[in-house]
């Protein structure tokens, strides 16, 4: 039997607020909100890498926070990791998060604790009560992003590349069924972001689905996938063999 896509959207539209700070309801959407994309389908499976590619100001970022339903959605129909998206209330979000990773451009790693401890508070913080489990779930992400020999390192420590590693590490530990990851290597040197990029490539073979936004061109040629182009409030799927030979 077919596994059940792991995110799928049809018919949806998505809308941002366009006052600062403001959340949107479904009263008040249609009047304080801008829709940023129509009509949006989209089904992602387990195990599949899926790149986001567009302009700034094209939606990437807007989708990706649908999907962890930081951005609301009114219209359409939505699921996310067994989660119905619009029938979904405040206190069924942390639920939804708890089933995905989120990965950022810029880390948002805590900078006053070492990585065993970077770790240690999202499991807590995630309902793990038993130090022997955690210890071990720990050491199991930080083998899987090759940071086990930097435990004890703190953030500052780090470089670029392991500073994002950590944040994928953390991303992994409640076993998510994907990955969403707004420019992940905007700011690695070429050599980091390559790793990074093998690293979620490892990540889809164990079954993660993996949803990328990116502007790094070099990246989608050397680890080619399905790729949505986010263009004047719509999205389509590119032939990335056709474009790139």
């Amino acid at each position: 039997m077919p596994q059940k896509n792991v995110i799928e959207l049809r018919g949806a539209n998505v809308y941002h607020s366009l006052i600062a700070g403001h959340r949107l309801t479904r009263r008040n959407y249609r009047r304080t909100g801008e829709r940023v994309l129509s009509d949006v389908d989209l089904a992602i499976a387990p195990g599949e890498t899926v790149y986001l590619i567009g302009r700034v100001g094209s939606g990437k970022s807007t989708l990706l926070k649908t999907l962890y339903a930081e951005v609301p959605l009114f219209e359409g129909i939505g699921r996310v990791a067994g989660m119905d998206l619009t029938t979904l209330r405040r206190r069924d979000v942390a639920r939804l998060r708890r089933r995905l990773g989120i990965v950022f451009q810029d880390y948002r790693l805590l900078t006053d604790r070492n990585v065993v401890e970077n770790l240690r508070f999202v499991l807590r913080a995630t309902g793990w009560r038993n130090n022997g489990d955690m210890l071990r779930r720990i050491e199991e992400v930080l083998d899987q992003v090759g940071l086990r020999n930097k435990e004890y390192k703190m953030p500052f420590e780090l470089s670029g590349g392991e500073q994002q590693r950590l944040a994928i590490a953390r991303a992994l530990l409640n076993r998510p069924a994907a990955i969403l990851a707004d420019e992940p290597t905007g700011n690695l040197d070429p050599e980091a972001a390559d790793g990074v990029m093998r690293l979620f490539a490892d990540i889809a073979r164990r079954g993660c689905a993996v949803v990328m936004s990116t502007h790094n061109v070099a990246n989608i040629q050397q680890y080619p996938s399905r790729t949505i182009r986010f263009n004047k409030g719509g999205v389509e799927e590119l032939d990335i063999k056709t474009i790139f030979g």
